[in-house]
């Protein structure tokens, strides 16, 4: 499929979606983050024509990573009347709640990581609240469908996921075609939670490439490394566990 076809049938879904809600939403909330799956999303809310807020919620972050997310939105609001940025510095009321944790000993890093990115959700929602807005899902479906890397209850709780169903080598495609800013497009992919500036590869250790090969060629030779990451994930792409009374539980795969 061509990129410019894809860019029109999700540009379409958003615009059905929203118009069949039976209590109409007003506005698409997208947390932009300097990456090109945020950038592609925002623009193809952009060009449903509702009011679209991108927006860049920094937390301690790294200025090159702050300032692509902050040069996007730029970018985005000069090419639509309907888009608007905001910026918001969470970083305050995470340190805030971290060191409250630092203090009861709950101090795992890995799970501060996580945080930060269940702080932009929760900010995201409380945005979308106040505008009778969706939140809008950036995840694409290498990273969230195929090895699950991303934060549950963060950036994967979303109200609607439109490049869900695209490969990362489909995202890229579409964000030439829509001609996003390139040095987004040539940015290391990074989820940008980490101080030390950790990329995508640096926690994967695969590329995307590797990992949509395995994906759709089990006879790869790094299909055994892209199940071994996806097993470790499954509790966030798996429906949540229920004890249930008809005899039929299981507990497979979590």
């Amino acid at each position: 499929m061509l990129p410019s076809q894809r860019i029109n049938i999700i540009k379409e879904w958003i615009f059905e979606y929203l118009s069949r809600m039976s209590k109409p939403a007003n506005c698409l909330v997208v947390g932009v983050s300097g990456g090109i799956d945020s950038a592609v999303v925002s623009t193809l809310c952009a060009m449903t024509g509702f009011k679209t807020l991108a927006v860049s919620m920094p937390i301690m972050q790294r200025p090159e990573h702050h300032d692509l997310s902050l040069k996007h939105a730029n970018w985005l609001t000069t090419r639509f009347r309907n888009a608007y940025k905001v910026e918001l510095d969470l970083t305050r009321g995470y340190i805030a709640w971290e060191d409250i944790m630092r203090e009861f000993k709950f101090k795992e890093e890995h799970g501060f990581a996580n945080s930060k990115s269940r702080f932009r959700m929760l900010s995201l929602y409380q945005i979308a609240a106040s505008t009778n807005g969706l939140v809008v899902g950036t995840g694409n479906k290498v990273e969230d469908f195929g090895v699950g890397f991303y934060t549950k209850y963060g950036d994967g709780g979303v109200d609607i996921s439109p490049i869900a169903d695209c490969m990362k080598s489909d995202v890229f495609a579409m964000g030439k075609e829509l001609k996003i800013l390139q040095e987004i497009i040539d940015a290391e992919p990074t989820d940008g939670l980490w101080s030390d500036g950790r990329t995508d590869f640096d926690q994967l250790k695969m590329t995307y490439k590797e990992l949509e090969g395995a994906m759709q060629d089990p006879s790869s030779e790094k299909y055994e490394q892209y199940v071994s990451i996806r097993k470790k994930n499954l509790h966030k792409m798996n429906p949540i566990p229920i004890c249930k009374f008809d005899g039929k539980t299981t507990l497979e795969n979590n």
